[in-house]
């Protein structure tokens, strides 16, 4: 158990709301009345931010997240195949961990999972991934300083906004937060 002075960002501690990351949070002593402590959280599973208040001393279960590596394999309809690069053990996860991270998952690709009393909760990928180009219009001619994008699909099927000048064939790094272009990788 942990209590209200113990808080650290980044800290998951259980709550009635499920598991909740501590983003930020803030110690106050008024002139009259008890201390209490302003939090942020965000919740783990669904990613919500949620602002609560908490009397000084509350105590709470610090929940214990593992982060693991793992191989992403391949998918097969709904659920996503990983293989735990020590053990050489595989799992299956369902598209409702997975997400939208499908998008920016390259088959071989190491992702890592968190998992809570032994179970996958979540998935995590790095902030960039470097995807290579298959589908893209050819840019317009003379066009090539005033920032104009177009639409180009990388391997995993995703379609992201590209600079005029990139071509089918092209590796680019793409945040995989936002999901939007960051520089073309020169190979």
């Amino acid at each position: 158990m942990i209590s209200t002075a113990d808080f650290r960002n980044g800290m998951v501690v259980e709550t009635d709301k499920g598991l909740m990351e501590i983003v930020e949070f803030q110690h106050v002593k008024p002139g009259k009345g008890p201390a209490f402590v302003r939090t942020k959280f965000k919740s783990v599973l669904t990613g919500k931010i949620l602002e609560r208040t908490f009397r000084s001393g509350e105590r709470f279960e610090e929940a214990r997240i593992e982060e693991q590596t793992w191989q992403y394999l391949y998918h097969d309809g709904d659920l996503y195949h990983f293989m735990d690069n020590e053990t050489f053990e595989q799992m299956v996860v369902g598209k409702d961990i997975v997400d939208d991270n499908h998008k920016w998952m390259k088959e071989n690709s190491n992702v890592n999972l968190l998992f809570f009393n032994g179970k996958v909760i979540a998935l995590k990928l790095p902030i960039a991934v470097e995807l290579v180009v298959t589908k893209s219009d050819p840019g317009i001619q003379g066009d090539r300083s005033s920032g104009a994008t177009k639409p180009a699909t990388l391997e995993t099927d995703a379609t992201i906004q590209v600079p005029l000048f990139l071509e089918e064939g092209d590796t680019v790094k793409v945040d995989t937060r936002s999901g939007e272009y960051i520089e073309r990788v020169n190979n």
